[in-house]
């Protein structure tokens, strides 16, 4: 049986259709049974096809000096 843990660890490999038959039914039989997760992968699905028809919007540089700084910073704790 599939938990809605195991649904959110593929969920990205679902909705980008990277996965093979078999694993895709259980996925789309618990969708059907959750209705939280129907809502999440639906409200994913959703936002991918809005920021897929938009112009990319350039990070300003002090916020991309910032955000890879947490980002590193992050990485290193967990390598810990």
């Amino acid at each position: 049986m599939l938990t809605c843990k195991d649904f959110l660890n593929e969920l990205t490999d679902y909705l980008d259709e990277c996965l093979d038959a078999e694993s895709r039914t259980k996925l789309e039989r618990h969708i059907t049974e959750c209705p939280n997760c129907w809502v999440i992968a639906d409200t994913t699905r959703k936002t991918i096809q809005i920021y897929k028809g938009m112009d990319p919007y350039p990070i300003p540089p002090d916020v991309e000096t910032r955000l890879m700084k947490a980002l590193e910073k992050k990485m290193a704790e967990k390598q810990k």
